[in-house]
């Protein structure tokens, strides 16, 4: 189980409070038990981080067992190089507890903000991706490619406190994205708005290509997850959820000034995380049934202010929660150590 990223309140709220918010639930959330949190990067007036790897390190500084993550790092406009340093430096800090999800990001600030060309980005991601991944197996071994600098002879460090550094493959629902995780023999994230189903095909993709490339299937583990919100009751969570969830999608081109009320019923029908704790909880595991995910991402807070972001947290720490572990432990797959 994880969290995802959280967002920033747009009422406003100070970016200082937020980062303290967002400390003391993955306080709250090592102490329950969960087994991940993960934060994203965005370059938005939206969003409260924009530098994952700091807030972890604080977050690891107050927390015992709690893996930490990233969901996404934009890998696309980063240096390989340097976020091999930041999180071998995270997981120095968090003692062998640190993984890094890494995507091509859904928003285009950062391709600007650092100097890179969205004409550039399938190529940019396959590069780099290729590049992290020798960095952590292969880190003396000599490296030229188009979007930086050559390595020969160059020490990188300090190394991470694990002797494999998980690295996820995020994927938003390309056939491609999918085909190079498996061909990569990377644990795959993959972002669902909806309902498992509409993953199959991806999460078969992914599979065959690891298979057909010579990895082990034991090692093509699979996560999935989406938007969440818990409350007491199902419709009330529903009522609660949508202006917030409306307005989050206000900048997205698909709904200009936000999600229609029956677009958000067609997404709750069709698997979208909102209601009750026994409804979340047949969610989750409605995944784990049709696609044998080993892992489930929520993002938990998108566009909520901090109240009811709370009330979900702790629903979902207090309920949702230990009947997850309950069950996956009866099924004999519990995940208490997530890295691949």
């Amino acid at each position: 189980m994880e969290l995802g990223d959280l967002l920033l309140d747009r009422m406003p709220e100070a970016a200082g409070r937020r980062l303290d918010t967002l400390v003391r639930q993955a306080r709250a959330a090592d102490e329950a038990g969960l087994d991940v949190f993960a934060l994203g990067e965005h370059h938005r007036p939206d969003y409260a981080v924009s530098a994952p790897e700091v807030v972890l390190a604080a977050i690891a500084a107050t927390t015992r067992r709690i893996r930490l993550s990233t969901a996404v790092v934009v890998l696309s406009t980063a240096d390989p190089v340097r976020l091999m340093e930041q999180f071998g430096t995270l997981d120095q800090i968090a003692h062998g507890r640190a993984e890094i999800t890494v995507g091509r990001g859904v928003f285009p600030e950062s391709y600007r903000l650092f100097g890179y060309d969205l004409r550039d980005y399938e190529a940019l991601f396959d590069e780099k991706v290729r590049l992290l991944l020798q960095l952590r197996d292969d880190p003396d071994k000599p490296w030229e490619g188009r979007f930086r600098a050559p390595l020969n002879d160059v020490w990188i460090g300090p190394r991470p406190a694990q002797e494999r550094l998980p690295v996820w493959i995020g994927v938003g629902g390309t056939q491609q994205s999918a085909l190079r995780a498996g061909t990569l023999g990377q644990p795959m994230f993959l972002a669902l708005f909806t309902g498992p189903r509409d993953g199959a095909r991806l999460a078969d993709l992914y599979r065959r290509a690891g298979e057909e490339a010579g990895h082990d299937p034991a090692s093509l583990r699979l996560a999935t997850g989406g938007h969440m919100f818990v409350a007491r009751t199902s419709q009330g969570a529903r009522e609660q959820f949508f202006p917030h969830y409306s307005r989050y999608f206000s900048s997205h081109p698909s709904f200009p000034g936000g999600m229609p009320r029956h677009v958000y019923d067609q997404w709750i029908a069709k698997g979208l995380l909102v209601g009750s704790p026994q409804q979340v909880v047949e969610g989750i595991m409605t995944h784990r049934e049709v696609l044998a995910i080993d892992r489930f991402v929520a993002q938990f807070d998108p566009g909520l202010p901090t109240d009811l972001a709370d009330s979900s947290l702790e629903l979902f720490l207090t309920e949702v929660l230990p009947a997850i572990k309950a069950e996956t432990r009866t099924a004999g797959t519990a995940e208490t150590e997530p890295g691949p």
